[in-house]
């Protein structure tokens, strides 16, 4: 089981770790750590900031429903796909190099972002900035695993923790103050272009602050993996993004059906891999463990209802209530307040509590969104004092994702054989991107399904499903270890 005392993280090494030179370069005045958490905030930050630039977008670049939803669910597409792939990347040729690759890939799509003439190169842009995210996000977790050593490594997980919670939670009102204060009469594209010149300065400091390290044996690329994956979320995600306004013909139905039979076929592939000593995309050895599965589910499903929650919210008070970007971010910052206040504790009480602080903020913030629901319901008129009303539902739905977050991660990985913490922590990382693509072409499938009878009714039925969703968090949160692991 692993120690308490240097907990596995996300970071953990997929592989054996060469001796590491970013230890000596710690010990020569080297800070990788703020190049770091400047890569992680961005590649965080960019998931959530978009949500309040998209009624601009949709406006400004004639934008369809579905195109807003693959502006959203596509960066999370290709972040997902390519997560676990990226971190073997680094292994094998250097993780400072596959960083360093994706700052680039991360600025170069951005600035494309930034001055997209439609909404078709503005979905390929996503695209390319979800694959920027992928090489960026595992290579920092596996620097900070062999840069700080011991108790400077948990010191350097919780900056982590924290810098992830602020980007996710902040990410609406710096969008909505980007907006307002409008730089250059920009509108909409600031919210993209800014990654320009704080990637660029992340890239200039990386060579001098982070030492190359790569695993001590060359890690195989499991390219068949990598193509079923690719294929089975597309075969997921295309028909649920683009199925309503096209009024589900035949293929999309023939996508749907599709899907399990990637996904047998994936199984098989990894099987096959693992049997003849290969390094499957996906180690089949996670999914015999009860406690494995369940992890792996909950982290899907609660994921699910994250990204999707963000955007209808964030359409509601801009389309349904007329806030503006800037009215809308300062709401958010309300939800944001009250994540970090509950993330804060949540580390302690995962330790007292275990699994059933999951299920308590799983439950949480079910009862969040289903007050939202309430008060969508009874709010007559529209404009900022309407929008106050909503207030009593976001802080327990904000403090309900602060105290589920941190404890789906930890005590899944605090019961996992070491050798295999690598594996099993991209694999939860992967699922978590996972939901929020899938996520958000669900329930855009409601959102704007329904969208023709108003935006409250609309945001209504989000509520209720996802709500619903979460309480079956709840319920799978209860197949998982009771306890943290004692050292």
């Amino acid at each position: 089981m692993t120690n308490l005392s240097t907990p596995q993280s996300p970071s953990a090494p997929s592989s054996p770790v060469a001796p590491p030179p970013a230890a000596a370069g710690l010990r020569a005045g080297r800070s990788p750590l703020p190049v770091l958490m400047c890569g992680t905030f961005m590649i965080v930050l960019d998931f959530f900031i978009v949500n309040v630039a998209l009624p601009s977008i949709q406006s400004r670049l004639h934008a369809t429903a579905g195109a807003t939803e693959w502006v959203v669910a596509g960066y999370g597409l290709t972040f997902a796909v390519f997560l676990i792939t990226a971190g073997r990347l680094g292994d094998r040729y250097g993780r400072r190099k596959v960083f360093c690759a994706g700052l680039v890939l991360f600025v170069l799509a951005s600035a494309l972002c930034g001055l997209a003439p439609n909404a078709g190169v503005l979905v390929a842009a996503r695209l390319a900035q979800g694959m920027g995210g992928a090489l960026i996000s595992p290579t920092v977790l596996a620097i900070i695993g062999v840069a700080y050593p011991g108790p400077a490594r948990v010191r350097a997980i919780t900056v982590y923790g924290m810098v992830m919670g602020l980007a996710a939670a902040g990410g609406q009102l710096l969008g909505g103050l980007a907006i307002a204060l409008n730089p250059l009469d920009l509108g909409w594209r600031i919210v993209f272009l800014v990654n320009v010149p704080v990637g660029l300065v992340t890239l200039a400091f990386t060579r001098r602050q982070i030492a190359e390290s790569r695993a001590a044996h060359g890690v195989a690329l499991d390219l068949p993996g990598m193509a079923l994956v690719t294929l089975a979320l597309t075969a997921l995600v295309l028909p649920l993004v683009n199925g309503t306004q096209l009024h589900w013909p035949t293929w999309t139905w023939v996508s749907l059906a599709l899907v399990p039979v990637l996904a047998c076929v994936l199984a098989g592939t990894a099987a096959r891999a693992a049997r003849r000593g290969g390094a499957p995309l996906l180690d089949p050895a996670l999914f015999r463990s009860r406690a494995l599965l369940a992890g792996l589910a909950t982290q899907l499903a609660f994921w699910c209802g994250q990204a999707s929650f963000f955007l209808v919210l964030a359409l509601y008070l801009q389309l349904g209530l007329g806030l503006t970007a800037l009215q809308a971010g300062l709401i958010f910052s309300v939800l944001a307040v009250s994540y970090l206040g509950a993330s804060l504790r949540a580390p302690a009480l995962t330790l007292r509590y275990g699994r059933s602080l999951i299920t308590t903020g799983a439950v949480a913030l079910a009862a969040g969104e289903g007050v939202l629901l309430l008060t969508a319901g009874l709010l007559h008129g529209d404009g900022a004092v309407a929008a106050l009303w909503l207030l009593p539902g976001l802080i327990p739905a904000g403090a309900g994702m602060g105290l589920a977050i941190t404890p789906l991660t930890t005590i899944v990985l605090a019961h996992v054989d070491p050798p295999r913490a690598g594996a099993l922590a991209g694999t939860l990382s992967t699922m978590q991107q996972v939901g929020n693509a899938v996520g958000v072409a669900v329930t855009g499938v409601i959102f704007f399904g329904s969208v023709h009878a108003g935006y409250a009714w609309a945001f209504r039925l989000s509520m209720v499903q996802l709500a619903g969703l979460l309480l079956a968090v709840a319920v799978l949160s209860r197949l998982l270890p009771a306890k943290l692991a004692r050292p």
